[in-house]
């Protein structure tokens, strides 16, 4: 049976995320989370499956992409299906035709992992490489030391002020309360916690959001960031360890993160938590 190219619709998202999480542990390469598809999620329920791309044979939903803006797919594959010839050749196809309703004619990119056969075949197709990025992973065998700040997990009533802080942390963000709800009502979030640390005056200075992929799974901490008033003080690391500790808690390995390799301040921020930097990742990068 040949490979099928689909989008799902909202009650079908679960079987996508059923084998993002199957697909993630410990050794795997940085690759797309089912806490991707989380944070996502802030943009509803509708927009987030009609930005889901899978590739399936008999049945089987061998690779999840996951449209993050019109121009850039991040994708995955299941591990047993990396060095597939004929899902590599036909990821390839569809990504690389405007017509096949993946990607648009243009400037793309595409995120997949460093060890997938894809990687080979959109080289050889022409692809070039774009920017690095720098995964970082925290093992969470051991506890995790106290952040020394006040914590707390954000439910409806604290919504408001994680919104704040976001858009404070992120230059040109719209992120608002109801983005929050939106992303809370998902399914996704039932293995999440967002958290928000106060400073010893009480405001609120820096966000995280960490995802589970289930016990015994590496999960993934998507967004963190500080308060631009309140930077350069300590709390991006007090942040960080409180998700670390968030993820055990919730049963994860590890703990896993990846930002832009020019942005050496945040590198520093994680390595000072605890977090230990892999290999650089570059996405491939095509020009039509």
């Amino acid at each position: 049976m040949a490979i099928v190219l689909s989008s799902p619709e909202v009650d079908e998202l679960d079987s996508a995320l059923g084998a993002l999480r199957e697909w993630q542990h410990e050794g795997a390469p940085m690759q797309l989370h089912p806490g991707d598809l989380g944070w996502f999620r802030r943009f509803g329920a509708a927009a987030t499956a009609a930005a889901v791309r899978t590739w399936s044979r008999h049945g089987r939903i061998l690779a999840v992409g996951l449209l993050d803006g019109p121009d850039l797919l991040r994708l995955t594959t299941a591990p047993d299906a990396r060095q597939d010839e004929e899902l590599a050749r036909r990821m390839a196809a569809d990504l690389t035709g405007p017509e096949r309703g993946v990607l648009p004619e243009g400037k793309v990119s595409v995120e997949a992992p460093r060890d997938a056969l894809l990687q080979e075949v959109l080289r050889a197709d022409g692809w070039d490489t774009g920017e690095p990025w720098t995964p970082l992973r925290r093992d969470l065998t051991e506890p995790v030391p106290d952040p020394g700040v006040r914590i707390e997990v954000v439910g409806p009533e604290l919504a408001p002020e994680r919104a704040a802080v976001q858009r404070a942390a992120f230059d040109g963000s719209t992120y608002g309360e109801e983005r929050w709800q939106a992303m809370a009502a998902g399914p996704m979030y039932a293995d999440a916690r967002c958290l928000l640390a106060r400073d010893a005056q009480g405001r609120a200075v820096a966000i995280v959001t960490v995802w589970s992929a289930g016990p015994g799974r590496p999960g993934l901490l998507e967004p963190m960031g500080v308060h631009r008033d309140h930077r350069r003080r300590g709390h991006g690391r007090a942040i960080t360890l409180a998700a670390a500790a968030a993820l055990r808690e919730l049963g994860s390995s590890s703990a896993l993160v990846c930002t832009p390799s020019a942005n050496p301040g945040a590198v520093d921020t994680y390595a000072s938590a605890g977090f230990r930097r892999m290999p650089e990742v570059r996405d491939r990068c095509r020009e039509l």
